[in-house]
């Protein structure tokens, strides 16, 4: 018995959606946790950046979090684009691929920026 390539297809991406929630919860966790901490504990926003640059956990941490984003939000925002936006199925994956992509390269842009402290 073989399956319909699309239905495979379909089965990876809510896979992969799933996988990609488990990381965006812990990942928002740590965030959150971490912000409120450091706002409590009196820091700045410069004080906070100052302490990010250069620091390779934050860098790793921030990395994880940007790529769980671009795997997520596309997949998501494929099906609404199908189901509300009438797309058909080549033009949301395209749709959804550009958004990843733009997600990537910006979210990481944003990343290396802090760690490289915009030089």
């Amino acid at each position: 018995m073989t399956l319909d390539p699309q239905v495979l297809a379909q089965a990876r991406r809510w896979y992969w959606q799933r996988i990609s929630a488990m990381v965006l919860a812990l990942c928002v966790l740590v965030h959150l946790i971490t912000m409120i901490l450091a706002v409590r504990g009196g820091l700045t926003a410069a004080e906070i950046l100052g302490r990010t640059q250069g620091s390779l956990a934050f860098a790793g941490f921030y990395t994880v979090f940007v790529v769980a984003c671009a795997v997520h939000v596309p997949i998501g925002l494929a099906t609404i684009a199908r189901e509300w936006g009438r797309l058909g199925e080549r033009a949301a994956l395209w749709l959804s691929r550009g958004v990843a992509g733009l997600m990537l390269v910006l979210g990481l842009r944003a990343v290396w920026a802090v760690y490289t402290a915009g030089a």
